[in-house]
């Protein structure tokens, strides 16, 4: 379920990463080319994006399909960044949060997205959820998988974890709750990009010290596009791309 995509490099348009590739993904929005859960994805979509000077990032979100908004055409004219994540959004569940519930999600300078599902939510996570103070479950954005996922991944990060070991202790925790669930997560904080391939596509663009793009899928069909292996955490900077093995949860 769901496309995203994070993009760090020189300042672009929006539109330039998100709109005009031949694949770009807003047109995944409705025909991706390797999606292997749903067909469309047009039940939100978002896109995060950091200012100079500014560690905060700025988010749209809404909860249409993102080729219905014209509000998100202006934007992608005009607004240049050089850190973005975005997602479009195919919903596991219909449910009534919304724009809520599109990622990307955010606190403080870091953004996130889930693509994928949790198998028998709500139930399977409710173990994992208890863990969890309640304050953190109170101030959820949204009833849904993704925004619980973030809720765990968030509770790590602000406990002092790192990027990966935060994104790769979540996955591991989540799988072994809840077996079959596909996990593919993305993390910016606007400096670096960690991200892990579990269930479903994983891809990356790499020119070292210039720009780092991870996506769900190519956006173009440029050859230095790299498939990222199932059961991986990927970390990356502007500079390089590091891929890491992930341990399946014990049984």
């Amino acid at each position: 379920m769901c496309r995203h995509l994070a993009y760090l490099g020189p300042h672009e348009p929006l539109g330039k990463l998100l709109v005009e590739p031949s694949h770009s993904l807003f047109r995944q929005s409705w025909a991706p080319r390797q999606q292997r859960y749903g067909t469309v994805n047009a039940d939100g979509f978002g896109v995060g994006w950091y200012a100079g000077g500014d560690p905060v990032p700025a988010r749209y979100r809404r909860s249409g399909p993102v080729w219905g908004d014209q509000s998100f055409a202006d934007l992608a004219r005009v607004v240049r960044s050089g850190a973005v994540l975005a997602a479009v959004r195919d919903a596991t569940e219909a449910g009534a949060d919304g724009e809520a519930a599109a990622a990307p999600f955010a606190a403080g300078t870091w953004l996130f997205s889930h693509n994928g599902a949790v198998t028998g939510w709500p139930r399977s996570l409710a173990p994992v959820a208890r863990l969890l103070p309640p304050e953190n479950l109170l101030s959820l954005e949204a009833r849904c998988d993704s925004a619980l996922v973030w809720a765990l991944v968030l509770h790590r990060l602000r406990s002092g974890d790192d990027e990966g070991q935060a994104l790769a202790d979540t996955v591991t925790e989540v799988a072994e709750a809840a077996p079959g669930s596909r996990l593919n997560l993305l993390l910016t904080n606007g400096e670096t990009i960690t991200a892990t391939a579990w269930g479903d596509t994983l891809w990356y663009l790499s020119e070292p010290g210039r720009r780092t793009v991870v996506a769900s899928e190519p956006y173009d069909d440029d050859p230095h596009w790299r498939q990222v292996p199932d059961r991986t955490l990927l970390a990356a900077s502007r500079t390089d791309v590091l891929l890491t093995p992930l341990k399946e949860p014990t049984a």
